[in-house]
Order: C-alpha cells, then sequence, then structure tokens
C-alpha cells in the first residue's frame, strides 16, 4: 500500500495511492488507522507533499561500507548518528535552497524509515512490527559547516539547513527493506547505484538500537545512510532519488 500526504483546495488530506490515478483519502491519520474515507481525488488536481508535517530525523552517517572509504573514514563500529531539524523536511518538488554562503553542498539519497507506534527496548527481531513504511530521502549535506564541526565532535547545522531534508513521494507499506535498489541521479545522470543489502547496520539493528536509549515515537524518521556516489550540487540541478518499489523523489536546487 502507497501512502501519502497531499494538499487538495488548500487542505492536506491522507491518502492512498489508487489505480488510474486516484488518491483516496483516510479517514484520519495513517499513524492511528488506515480507514479509507470513500473521497477520492484525482492526482492532477492535487499537490503532494512531504509524508509528514515536521518529523523528527534520525540520520545514520557511513552506513555503507563503500561510502565510508570514499570519504576516507573506516566503518563504524556503533551506528553513528545524528539529527537533522524538522525544519529541513520538504516534500517532492519542493526546492533546495542552496545557502548564499554555501561552498560545498552535496546531495546524499538514502532509504527512509517511517516509524508506525511507539517503540522502546525493541529487539531485532521484533523491529518491523514497529515500521509504518518506507519512503526515498536526500540527506542534502553543506561539508565545510560538516568537517569543521566534525572537528569538534558535533554534527547539527552542516545537515540543518532548511530544506535539507527532501523526503517522499510516498510511503510504501508493504516492502522488504533487505534487498532495494537506490538510484541517485543528477540531471538524468546516475551518480548512485546502491543496494539496501550493503547497509552496515540494517533496519531491525537501527530500530533496536535506537530504542535501547530512547523512545522512538510513531511519524519519526530514520534516514538509514547513503551508498558511494555522494556528490556536490548547484542551483538549477534537478536532483532524483528512486528507490525500487517506491518511487522517484525529485527536487530542483535554487539559489538563496
Amino acid at each position: 500500500m502507497k501512502i501519502l500526504r497531499y494538499s487538495s483546495n488548500g487542505e492536506a488530506h491522507y491518502g492512498i495511492a489508487r489505480d488510474g490515478g486516484k488518491f483516496e483519502r483516510l479517514a484520519g491519520s495513517p499513524l492511528e488507522n488506515l480507514e479509507p474515507s470513500g473521497h477520492f481525488d484525482d492526482e492532477t488536481s492535487v499537490v503532494v507533499l512531504a509524508p509528514f508535517h515536521r518529523p523528527r530525523v534520525f540520520g545514520l552517517g557511513y552506513n555503507y561500507r563503500a561510502h565510508s572509504k570514499e570519504v576516507g573514514k573506516p566503518s563504524p563500529t556503533l551506528p553513528v548518528l545524528f539529527m537533522k531539524p524538522s525544519t529541513t523536511v520538504i516534500g517532492p518538488e519542493e526546492p533546495i535552497v542552496y545557502p548564499a554562503d554555501g561552498e560545498n553542498v552535496h546531495f546524499e539519497g538514502e532509504l527512509v524509515v517511517i516509524i508506525g507506534k511507539e517503540a522502546r527496548n525493541v529487539s531485532e527481531a521484533d523491529a518491523l512490527e514497529y515500521v509504518l513504511g518506507y519512503t526515498c530521502g536526500n540527506d542534502v549535506s553543506d561539508r565545510v559547516l560538516q568537517r569543521r564541526e566534525s572537528e569538534f565532535g558535533c554534527l547539527l547545522v552542516g545537515k540543518g539547513y532548511d530544506t535539507f531534508a527532501p523526503i517522499g513521494p510516498v510511503v510504501e507499506t508493504e516492502l522488504d527493506p533487505a534487498n532495494l535498489r537506490l538510484v541517485t541521479r543528477v540531471n538524468g545522470e546516475v551518480r548512485q547505484d546502491g543496494n539496501t543489502s550493503a547497509l552496515v547496520y540494517d533496519v531491525p539493528a537501527l530500530i533496536a538500537y535506537l530504542s535501547k536509549y530512547m523512545t522512538l515515537l510513531p511519524g519519526d524518521h530514520i534516514m538509514t545512510g547513503t551508498p558511494a556516489g555522494v556528490g556536490p550540487i548547484k542551483p538549477g540541478d534537478v536532483i532524483e532519488v528512486e528507490i525500487e518499489g517506491i518511487g522517484v523523489l525529485r527536487n530542483h536546487v535554487v539559489a538563496a
């Protein structure tokens, strides 16, 4: 099932993507139930939004060995975690704003896990029971700021500009995250071509690890890390992150 959030006549709704370009509205939030309302909207008359409004976003660094190698880092011995402010999140086709003082801003295509119910001290064996579904994400990063922060053991503003977390277009609820192809294109050219089978810490391991230390809440996002091939973007570029079974997240870059 593909769940999405969209705007129709200025109002936001959750819906289910149906055949024939139709979206069937849900009666409420998908974090509460998936009861359809029977009201349909045509995809040509709505604007698809980020799946959830201003969620908590957890990010993972160096979670593909090939990416660690390309940036000269060893493979981690524990999940390397950071958080992106909720104001980084934008939806499909919304612009990524290139900072006025930006010097070296990169794309990072990623699989994103959406938590569906409260999770605390969850085992790896049970972890996927707490997942609503999966979507595409782009962990946009200012490398200059990121490196300056990292010298002092922190990471926030380099990942935290407004618009630096495009998410979407849909949340697929019936998907095995263990073996999914992920492709990122810049202006139609393939820059990343990876597979979630290469994750250092897979989705169950990440949920179990995070929930050991903190309560995961419905709607929380876990960006699972990026494969090799990251690179710079500039105003005018179009970035596409495609994950099999989910679809394509497309955003263009504009100058501040």
